[in-house]
């Protein structure tokens, strides 16, 4: 019975494991960043969501179709000329509303999303970013 158990355990963890990651490669684009107040929003109006957020442009908002996606997001270089404004670290922001056709990124994070992973002088950065699926 406790092999039982353990298996079951693990088939637990490796399902938890498969659901918070993606399954697909991750895509390229860029990511500007906007700052408070975050609501309304156009997902959630005026739902406070914290700050680890984003405005997704029509690369990805799919007609609403991100709103409480969450992705995860790297800086991968610079889209002008200055100092390195990568950090190193990646963040997991939610889509939690719309940045439209004047968009000047694929994201748009929030100020503390994008202060996160690169310094906010770049106002604009070449990104990864990954769809997490949450089940």
């Amino acid at each position: 019975m406790g092999m039982v158990n353990n298996i079951g355990g693990l088939m637990m963890v490796v399902s938890m494991a498969v659901c918070l990651t993606s399954v697909a490669n991750a895509a390229q684009g860029t990511a500007t960043f906007y700052t408070p107040p975050y609501v309304p929003s156009s997902c959630y109006g005026y739902q406070n969501n914290g700050v680890m957020i984003a405005a997704a442009s029509d690369a990805i908002w799919g007609h609403r179709a991100a709103c409480g996606r969450r992705y995860s997001v790297r800086c991968i270089g610079a889209t002008n000329k200055g100092p390195p404004p990568c950090h190193g670290t990646s963040v997991v922001v939610k889509i939690v509303d719309y940045c439209p056709t004047r968009c000047h990124g694929t994201i748009d994070l929030s100020q503390a999303a994008f202060s996160a992973i690169a310094n906010t002088d770049a106002g604009k950065i070449k990104i990864e970013y990954i769809q997490w699926l949450i089940f």
